[in-house]
């Protein structure tokens, strides 16, 4: 019994740890700068249970779920022995995971909404509506493209930073001539992809798959596969504003 508490409580513990500096910063500024009561306390300290709770469940839902299954997926893939069927799981992971992404969700539909207040696009629903799915397709072309780029490093051992290196110069270079109105939303669009859902897949993805690969590391070669899909939204966003 003892154990089985110790089980459940440590996820716990670990996420008020995880949070306890920001309540930290939080409560200084407010007793210290801005020096004002907290408007609705009762349900600021409902929401930030809550937020401990989900985060609990959440990083349990990761290491129960979600990393096995990653990881399952890239050993039986290797063992097939098909790269087809290996880069058309990575592609459509990276595509499928982007797509629900909720920070993505949020931010297109932000961005749809900021655009048609300035009148780059028709300021309708209709409008607002096709710029936030056409953005969240584009980006989940760009993530998909990125962990399959990533999974052909690992095949082939290919040295991350050259990689990355030419990323992001390209970035520089598509910077230069892209619409102004894109230039921020494309950068946006290279942190909203690494979060809550994509990040745990990719990297079970990419650590499976070096585990499962004579010759590989899983910690030389397994990781890697987010920067990609740091850089390749911005890529693509980037061109999409310059074709358009």
């Amino acid at each position: 019994m003892n154990q089985y508490l110790r089980s459940v409580l440590a996820p716990f513990l670990g996420s008020l740890r995880d949070l306890a500096p920001i309540v930290l910063v939080i409560g200084f500024f407010q007793a210290v700068v801005v020096r004002q009561p907290l408007p609705e306390v009762s349900a600021i300290l409902s929401g930030a249970v809550l937020v401990v709770l989900g985060l609990t469940l959440f990083i349990r839902g990761l290491e129960m779920g979600l990393f096995p299954l990653g990881e399952s997926m890239a050993r039986a893939f290797a063992r097939k022995g098909s790269a087809f069927w290996l880069f058309t799981f990575a592609f459509a992971l990276g595509f499928g995971t982007t797509v629900a992404e909720p920070a993505l969700v949020a931010v297109a539909d932000k961005a749809a909404e900021t655009v048609a207040t300035a009148g780059v696009i028709a300021d309708t629903d209709v409008a607002r509506a096709e710029y936030a799915l056409v953005l969240r397709y584009v980006v989940a072309l760009a993530v998909g493209s990125a962990v399959l780029l990533g999974v052909l490093r690992i095949l082939k051992g290919w040295p991350l930073h050259y990689l990355v290196i030419t990323g992001y110069a390209l970035v520089l270079a598509l910077t230069s001539i892209a619409p102004e109105s894109i230039i921020g939303i494309a950068y946006d669009a290279g942190g909203v992809t690494t979060s809550t859902i994509t990040v745990p897949l990719v990297t079970a993805l990419g650590v499976g798959l070096a585990s499962s690969i004579e010759g590989r590391n899983p910690v030389l070669d397994g990781f890697g596969i987010i920067a990609f899909a740091s850089v390749m939204p911005i890529l693509f966003v980037l061109a999409y504003g310059v074709v358009l």
